[in-house]
């Protein structure tokens, strides 16, 4: 029995669904799946009973009310849902704070050190170039990678003219995108779980004279080949929801590297915006 995460209940909902009927010593089994989803790589059914003080026949009838052939149908599950990066809440208060913010502290870090691992110098060098003499610079995100290039674009415009952000709000994407020429650069995010058209988008852009950079999560990597750069960017955590600080942290990178490729002119326009931001009396002091 295979179990297809878009086609029923994913394991969250099932234990809710369900813990009322379930045995004291099933829903020992229950909550600790969910306290250690993100672990369950890790463990065996053996594991689970030991762990919890339960029988393994126990541990095997919990799958089977769950809708669950074995423990590894179950481990293919959770796979399943943190690749979609479907929010599943596990109960993180039972971890005291200052563990949780260790955890939390360690898993940030190890994202940082894949991401910068995972980076070219040269292939980045060569983004650099491309973000300093593209003649227009178009940025995109659908759902959760539109804030990305929404605060890229925001950053991006301290250093250089002629960016912008696309789709606008209500807005489709054809009239952004007709024209692009090969002195143009498209800066596609694109984390999970995205638009339904995202596919296609690429295929359109990798079609196009423009340069494409796609920035994403492992499961755009598939997409890689089809971009001039591909920038990986991973998102676990500790609990339900992805973490963002590396995408955020790379932008980072990137638009100071930019800034720094052309100081010269940076420095004008960033002096040029702080001039208009007191004579429009835009800001705070």
């Amino acid at each position: 029995m295979t179990q297809q995460v878009g086609m029923s209940p994913h394991i969250g909902q099932r234990i809710s669904a369900r813990y009322g009927e379930l045995s004291a010593q099933e829903q020992r089994v229950a909550s600790f799946i969910l306290d250690h989803f993100d672990d369950l790589a890790v463990y065996s059914a053996a594991d689970l009973a030991r762990l919890t003080g339960v029988s393994k026949s126990t541990v095997s009838r919990l799958f089977r009310r769950l809708g669950f052939e074995s423990f590894q149908a179950v481990k293919r599950h959770a796979r399943q849902l943190r690749s979609l990066g479907m929010p599943l809440v596990t109960d993180t208060e039972a971890v005291g704070a200052s563990e949780r913010f260790k955890r939390h502290f360690e898993r940030e870090q190890e994202n940082l050190r894949r991401l910068l691992a995972s980076v070219e110098p040269g292939a980045f060098e060569a983004i650099l170039q491309a973000l300093d003499r593209a003649r227009r610079v178009v940025l995109v995100g659908f759902r959760n990678s539109y804030p990305l290039a929404l605060h890229f674009r925001q950053q991006l415009v301290q250093a250089r003219d002629h960016v912008s952000l696309a789709p606008q709000p209500n807005q489709s994407l054809a009239e952004e995108l007709a024209g692009l020429e090969k002195e143009d650069l498209v800066v596609l995010f694109g984390f999970r779980r995205r638009h339904r058209m995202f596919d296609a988008l690429v295929e359109e852009l990798a079609a196009m004279p423009c340069r494409l950079l796609l920035i994403g999560d492992a499961t755009a990597a598939s997409h890689a080949g089809q971009a001039d750069w591909w920038l990986e960017c991973p998102l676990d955590s500790i609990s339900a929801f992805d973490s963002y600080a590396s995408a955020m942290s790379l932008i980072n990178l990137l638009v100071n590297g930019l800034l720094h490729q052309r100081l010269g002119q940076g420095r004008a326009r960033i002096d040029a915006i702080s001039e208009l931001y007191q004579e429009l009396d835009e800001l705070a002091p």
